[in-house]
């Protein structure tokens, strides 16, 4: 491998480690269509390679920051992460499995899915139509949502076969379903989904993929440098700009990337 090569993963996995600080995501989001668009690798192998690179526990600053500020559930990211472990493999089997022109379209839903979740269409036509909402009250700290253990390693289990499928962390799936449907306020999701990623979920799935050929392991590590080192800039970024800014030029350039897998 060349040294620009190199440099040139370093830097993709850098820009995914800015987005992982920034919005509590495993980086695999960015590092796969970066990886198939721009570095020419088929879509199996930069899954593979992603999902080996995001196993290491880059969030883990941002979980104790979290810890210490009293907003992460340690008791749902431990089930939330069990469910990951145990379906991994599952969508690493089905990457392999299903037809590559299938999974191509199935990332470009999911990239839709997941622009969707970053850019906000509904709540954006409500801020331009000038209605009104009250604000919302700050949760109280004792009456959190504590749901079934079932539930949360149910919501671990679709993020775990997400994972395997595609080679991201699962964070997208767990927030939004978190928010959306068990009502935790945003940043203790944010903080519990980065908690359940801290453990190596992805294990199953890169031995899988190791073992089927369709993982490189040399450039996985030059991602998980860079993502490692994007993960310190991505926090300091969320500090001093507009996270909604970020949110929907990234969401714009997915819904790019889900048109070039449909369409091209």
């Amino acid at each position: 491998m060349g040294r620009m090569n190199a440099l040139f993963l370093i830097a993709i996995g850098f820009l995914a480690g800015i987005f992982a600080g920034l919005f509590g995501i495993g980086g695999g989001i960015v590092m796969v269509p970066a990886l198939v668009l721009f570095a020419g690798f088929p879509l199996v192998k930069a899954t593979g390679t992603s999902l080996a690179a995001i196993m290491l526990p880059v969030g883990i600053l941002g979980v104790v920051a979290y810890y210490r500020a009293r907003i992460l559930d340690l008791r749902a990211a431990a089930f939330l992460s069990t469910g990951l472990l145990m379906s991994v493999i599952v969508g690493a089997w089905l990457a392999h499995t299903l037809p590559a022109d299938i999974m191509r379209k199935l990332y470009a839903l999911f990239c839709l899915y997941v622009s969707w979740t970053f850019i906000k269409p509904i709540e954006k036509l409500k801020k331009f139509r000038a209605e009104s909402y009250l604000p919302q009250p700050e949760p109280d700290e004792n009456n959190l949502p504590r749901p079934h253990f079932l539930a949360l390693m149910g919501i671990g289990l679709l993020a775990g076969v997400m994972a395997g499928m595609f080679g991201i962390g699962g964070g997208n799936i767990i927030v939004p379903f978190l928010v959306l449907f068990l009502r935790y306020p945003p940043k203790r999701a944010i903080a519990t989904s980065l908690a359940a990623l801290l453990p190596p979920i992805g294990l199953p799935g890169v031995i899988y993929y190791y073992k089927a050929g369709t993982l490189d392991v040399r450039m996985a590590i030059f991602l998980a440098v860079g993502l490692l080192l994007g993960t310190v800039f991505g926090a300091k970024i969320n500090i001093r700009l507009s996270g909604a800014k970020v949110k929907l030029f990234y969401g714009l350039f997915l819904i790019f990337v889900a048109f070039r897998f449909l369409f091209f």
